[in-house]
């Protein structure tokens, strides 16, 4: 059951969202591409993000003979939260010119839903 604190965390946690892509897409770099340069730079940022969720579980796991065991199973999870954030923030990008804000924890949570829905788990 989502209380109403809840709700004000997803909200506010949407707000955040939507103010980093902001800050993202206002970097003085960014300001000079167009639309689907910036586009294009926030989807491959998601795979940039995965293959350092990759290389944290490397060295979590102690894959890399040369280096041992480098990360930690928390360095693992900060990365993939990273890969969360990134690909959220790119989805807010997606709706910046919208007349209202995008509902990134709205989207999200729909997404999971119908995820479930297809896995057979509602």
């Amino acid at each position: 059951m989502t209380t109403r604190a809840d709700s004000g965390r997803t909200a506010e946690t949407a707000a955040l969202v939507r103010a980093v892509s902001q800050w993202i897409d206002d970097s003085p770099d960014n300001r000079v591409r167009d639309a689907e340069a910036l586009l294009w730079g926030r989807v491959a940022k998601v795979s940039e993000e995965a293959g350092e969720v990759v290389a944290a579980l490397i060295g979590a796991t102690g894959q890399n003979p040369r280096k041992g065991v480098s990360a930690t199973m928390g360095d693992v999870e900060r990365e993939l939260l990273d890969v969360a954030m990134t690909a959220l923030c790119a989805v807010a990008h997606l709706h910046a010119d919208d007349d209202t804000p995008a509902d990134v924890m709205g989207l999200l949570q729909a997404h999971v839903v119908a995820v479930a829905e297809r896995a057979g788990l509602t």
